[in-house]
């Protein structure tokens, strides 16, 4: 689907004008939104708009890694939003010139139907252009980046908190897990903040320049995520190793009672291997209360060894 706002010199927003239209000049601007187009309309960004065939190529071969490309008369991005309930990278396009943008994308995209949507009910469009579309989107983009991380911050301390009760190796399963989807997010986020600062930093785009205090303001925001999603790996990394060392603090501890346990048993089955041999003359054999006296031996061994051990601590 392709659609289209324009802004005419007499303050008139019209939607859906044919796009040889779009480029008369009683448009002061226009808005072209690719919306999951098929092949016949990604052929229009060669035939109508004249778009390199490099920045073309990398709209229908997804997913590119956010950038910002110059052209001799307009600049081509690409920026990734995220999906919220599968963490997948969705790839937005824009084509930024004088007096237009194009964006383009395979996916419905929320970020760029709130920014369509505000404009369409606006009573003074006139008060936007190009640019300040392009700071919307970004901005809604980034925005959205904020309630996935703090789902998984709050799935990272139902982890921590166990209420469930969840056996060891079901935490760790959706610890890892956790860890891969914060993984993805820092993947997704850091090369957008990369983008953002050299936006910021070239003298190529002076209307990022003039507004600049806006699109810093997104640069921050990108900052700030980046940080939770460092602080949050590093909080899976410390309950991680939280649970190896209970899990090796249990195992010991059942060690340590099992060679307890072995221990006391040792002089015992020494005793029982002594009267157990099959020798005639033995003469503890022929004693009337021999059973008796060797029985009470061992306990009395076995209750000295269980005392000797608690005052070790060794049962603590």
């Amino acid at each position: 689907m392709i659609r289209s706002l324009a802004l005419t010199k007499d303050n008139q927003l019209h939607k859906d004008l044919p796009l040889e239209r779009l480029l008369e000049d009683s448009i002061e601007w226009f808005w072209v939104d690719f919306a999951e187009p098929t092949p016949s309309e990604t052929e229009k960004l060669d035939t109508v708009f004249n778009f390199h065939p490099l920045a073309i190529e990398d709209c229908i071969h997804t997913l590119q890694r956010p950038k910002l490309d110059y052209f001799d008369d307009y600049t081509f991005f690409v920026i990734h939003a995220l999906n919220s309930k599968t963490l997948g990278k969705e790839e937005i396009d824009m084509f930024n010139g004088d007096g237009y943008l194009v964006t383009y994308h395979k996916h419905t995209s929320p970020e760029i139907e709130q920014v369509w949507n505000r404009l369409k009910r606006m009573k003074s469009p006139s008060k936007w252009e190009e640019y300040q579309i392009l700071h919307q989107i970004l901005d809604k983009v980034v925005d959205n980046y904020f309630p996935i991380v703090y789902a998984i911050e709050d799935h990272i301390n139902d982890i921590e908190d166990n209420t469930k009760q969840l056996s060891m190796e079901r935490l760790l399963e959706q610890l890892f897990d956790t860890r891969a989807d914060l993984l993805t997010l820092r993947q997704t986020v850091h090369p957008m903040r990369d983008l953002l600062y050299r936006m910021l930093s070239s003298h190529h785009l002076d209307g990022v320049q003039t507004r600049k205090e806006y699109f810093s303001d997104i640069h921050d925001h990108l900052l700030k995520v980046a940080e939770l999603i460092e602080s949050n790996r590093e909080m899976t990394q410390d309950i991680r190793d939280s649970y190896m060392s209970l899990n090796s603090h249990e195992t010991n501890r059942t060690m340590q009672i099992l060679t307890v346990i072995s221990t006391i048993f040792m002089p015992l089955t020494f005793i029982v291997g002594v009267y157990g041999m099959n020798f005639k003359y033995m003469p503890e054999l022929d004693a009337r209360y021999g059973y008796f006296i060797v029985l009470g031996f061992m306990i009395t061994v076995a209750i000295l060894m269980f005392v000797w051990f608690k005052r070790k601590g060794w049962f603590d």
